[in-house]
């Protein structure tokens, strides 16, 4: 058994090594940063970022190591680690599917998407999709990508973010301001250093940069459920364990049920779909295997990546639990639970480092989402619209000035997001509109071989109407009905009231209506090929631009992978 006494050795500690003021925490804050930006210039100086490959895929020269961490902290922010931690708190285990079945997604993207993506020599995905169906296609999904991007995604970042880094610091106490200026300050300064890595480096400079705060990250999450455990096993680690198993074994459950936020069912309907959609096609994390010197690099940095993703749980759900356990449920909002943990847990002597760990996260995942951004701008829509004739610095330069305005329209809309409720469940339900619709057209378009452009276009528009029509406007309005019933009746327990709302809109969960709104897109797309078929088969060319030779365990390698995660689950059923 571990024993660490804390009221003896920590204070001891902490006087010598680290006193606890605001201004040290800040000061190691701004070393860590800048040796990262040190160690992510030398990295990439030799680069040649005139050319597409240099600046939006990094030479094509990224290694598995390299990929892997960069997917890792791409992935990990604080809506994740503040989210499923939250999650966690009310719900227990089984929200690690968002973390356990990303590995399945991952091997799957690596024996089927990766080898068909570096074959055809692509920077963004939705080039594929020119050469598929049309340039109108290819187009709407670059839109697709961008809005979702650009009025969502960054702003969250930025705002969530903010109030991250605004907590650890105490920022409104340290300069004497008041609550909103320290947002706005935390948000400018937050996105203009994202905003030099993401869109003066390229792609090598956020990749390597979030490798080394990859690493940062897994030894700092990790330290946070192990000084937890230590709390509540009064210095035992497995006596931890014990407690939390003992008095909580709901929490231990990797099966939810109906009124869960991930029922146990969901994971074979519309959850590995948004998986599949995340990890395979979304710009911003295929990039990262995009720019692999080999497939074999690619296949190994994914798979590397979905091992490490198993593990995921450890950082992002059991701190939820043990928040449970310590504040005894007792918390004005699950949001707080892993802020909260780790201001009571984490010596003093570890914030600094985490507080700079937890910067890197949001730092990854702001300026990963802004090089995409600038690559689906420079190629998809400049390139093909605004200069067909333009040289490849050009092209590049112009995607650099397109990444400034964006990085500067999100700073602006970020602080007025703050009311926008939770801002997990607000990521998902919006990326709904347009995530589904996207992997329908290019499981179709590689499966497929006469289904036309028009095919395309219509399950783009079918797709995101319908979903907006359920998840807007039906939905709302039988739950509102159902409530209304419940209130009506007399009915206030709030066990009861979450079950009445699960069950108000036929029992669909959302991620019900995203795999039938699948199928029902890959039906009109078939009908459709069948009553107008593509003149010429569609068949992919091989660019030569990468080695295609797949790496020789990478099926072993994901089977055993596809194994641990269903053993996973056996074990917490």
């Amino acid at each position: 058994m571990i024993y660490l006494n804390f009221s003896e050795k920590l204070p001891l500690l902490n006087k010598y090594f680290l006193p606890n003021k605001p201004h040290m925490a800040i000061l190691s804050f701004i070393a860590f940063t800048l040796i990262v930006a040190i160690i992510s210039y030398v990295a990439t100086r030799k680069t040649n970022e005139k050319t597409s490959d240099g600046y939006f895929l990094g030479g094509r020269s990224l290694t598995a190591g390299v990929i892997a961490g960069s997917l890792l902290l791409t992935n990990l922010s604080t809506e994740q680690l503040v989210g499923l931690n939250g999650s966690a708190y009310e719900s227990g285990l089984s929200v690690m599917a968002w973390e356990t079945l990303a590995a399945i997604a991952m091997v799957v993207t690596a024996l089927f998407l990766l080898p068909r993506y570096l074959k055809g020599g692509l920077t963004t995905v939705p080039q594929f999709l020119a050469k598929r169906f049309d340039v109108a296609t290819k187009t709407i999904t670059s839109g697709l990508f961008l809005t979702g991007y650009v009025v969502v995604l960054l702003p969250v970042i930025l705002y969530s973010g903010s109030l991250a880094i605004s907590g650890m610091f105490n920022i409104p106490e340290v300069f004497n301001i008041t609550k909103d200026q320290s947002i706005w300050l935390c948000v400018w300064g937050i996105g203009i250093i994202g905003s030099v890595y993401a869109v003066f480096g390229g792609l090598k400079a956020v990749v390597v940069s979030d490798s080394i705060n990859a690493i940062g990250l897994l030894i700092g999450g990790l330290l946070i459920p192990i000084f937890g455990l230590l709390a509540v096993g009064d210095g035992s680690i497995m006596e931890g364990i014990s407690v939390l198993t003992t008095e909580h074994p709901e929490k231990f459950k990797s099966m939810g049920s109906s009124s869960d936020p991930v029922p146990f069912y969901t994971i074979f309907t519309g959850m590995m779909l948004v998986q599949l959609f995340y990890w395979g096609t979304n710009q911003q994390i295929i990039q990262r295997a995009l720019g692999a010197k080999n497939l074999k690099e690619g296949q190994k940095g994914l798979l590397l990546g979905s091992f490490i993703k198993i593990l995921g749980p450890l950082i992002v759900v059991l701190p939820g639990i043990i928040a449970y356990h310590i504040f005894n449920g007792n918390l004005e909002t699950s949001d707080q639970a892993y802020p909260m943990l780790v201001a009571k847990v984490l010596p003093p002597i570890l914030l600094g480092f985490f507080a700079a760990v937890i910067f890197g996260a949001i730092l990854s995942s702001f300026n990963s989402v802004l090089n995409s951004s600038v690559t689906l701008f420079g190629l998809d829509i400049y390139k093909q619209h605004i200069n067909p004739k333009a040289e490849e610095g050009l092209v590049v330069k112009q995607g650099k000035r397109f990444g400034l305005l964006l990085a500067l329209a999100s700073m602006f809309i970020a602080p007025a997001i703050a009311n926008a409720g939770s801002l997990f469940d607000y990521l998902q339900e919006i990326n709904g509109i347009y995530s589904i619709p996207i992997l329908t057209i290019i499981v179709v378009g590689y499966l497929t071989k006469h289904v036309p452009a028009i095919a395309a276009k219509v399950g783009l528009l079918s797709g995101s109407i319908l979903y907006i029509l359920s998840q807007f406007l039906l939905q709302p309005y039988f739950i509102t009905k159902a409530l209304a019933k419940a209130s009506a009746s007399g009915i206030t327990d709030p066990t009861q009231l979450a079950l009445i709302k699960s069950q108000a809109y036929f029992g669909l969960h959302y991620l019900d209506v995203m795999a039938i709104l699948f199928v029902l897109n890959v039906f009109i797309m078939l009908v459709i090929g069948k009553i107008n078929p593509r003149p010429d088969a569609y068949v992919q060319e091989y660019t030569e631009q990468v080695d295609i030779t797949p790496w020789k365990y990478v099926k072993i390698s994901g089977f055993m992978i596809c194994v641990i995660v269903i053993g996973v689950y056996i074990y917490f059923q």
